[in-house]
């Protein structure tokens, strides 16, 4: 079973969803797909399908709900296309509910005119993981963003990622902790964060915390805090 996300509230699909159905997945008359529109499954069967366009009508809405019971935001810094990519497709699969995407000192990456056409690309990477997944939301991914606005979000429970000698793991945080909906955790760039990024996150109420003794590369980060939640949340 194919699963897609709808582009309304008629259950639209786009025209690469299309392209995938009639071209990539060769379905036939009758052959039955999954449509997701804001968050609720509808089972959907082909009734005529062509070498452009399929039609289709719902059977019956699914009762199923794949997401994690807490909704996770990892901020990631500006680092090579080929390293968020992977970032975005593995942390998606892994149930992330969105991304923010931010500059800082160390960033070696620079901003330019081709920023939207990149956003549009890793939103398409987001949304072909979540069908992948079998998700009921795709993740935001938010444009490139300024340091100083990860010290202004109000999530429940604010984490960074610390090169440095701290005594809370994430899982002492997470074991520790129960009344919270939303969280973000900040992971810095190669090299870490500056002191006074750090220093200036930790003012604004996020707490430090270590991955344990081994320093992770910026692409592992983000799947070892979303495997660990998963564990902890046992889901």
């Amino acid at each position: 079973m194919q699963r897609y996300f709808a582009k309304d509230d008629k259950l639209s699909l786009s025209e690469l969803d299309k392209h995938h159905i009639i071209n990539v997945m060769r379905m036939k008359k009758n052959d039955k797909i999954e449509i997701v529109y804001d968050e609720i499954v509808y089972l959907c069967n082909i009734n005529s399908i062509s070498k452009k366009d399929v039609s289709y009508e719902i059977i019956e809405k699914l009762d199923t709900n794949s997401e994690l019971s807490k909704k996770v935001t990892i901020a990631v810094p500006l680092v090579s296309e080929k390293k968020l990519d992977f970032i975005f497709q593995k942390c998606t699969e892994l149930g992330i509910h969105d991304f923010i995407i931010y500059k800082c000192e160390r960033s070696k990456v620079r901003v330019n005119e081709k920023e939207n056409r990149k956003i549009e690309r890793w939103n398409l990477i987001a949304k072909e993981a979540a069908e992948q997944s079998f998700r009921n939301h795709i993740p935001n991914i938010y444009g490139i963003k300024d340091f100083d606005y990860l010290s202004n979000l109000d999530h429940d429970l604010k984490l960074v990622s610390s090169t440095k000698k701290v005594k809370k793991s994430i899982k002492n945080v997470l074991q520790n902790s129960t009344n919270y909906d939303r969280i973000i955790i900040v992971v810095g760039p190669e090299g870490g964060l500056t002191d006074s990024e750090e220093n200036e996150l930790l003012c604004s109420g996020y707490e430090a915390v270590t991955f344990g003794s081994a320093i992770l590369r910026c692409e592992t980060a983000p799947m070892f805090i979303m495997s660990a939640i998963k564990y902890e949340l046992g889901e």
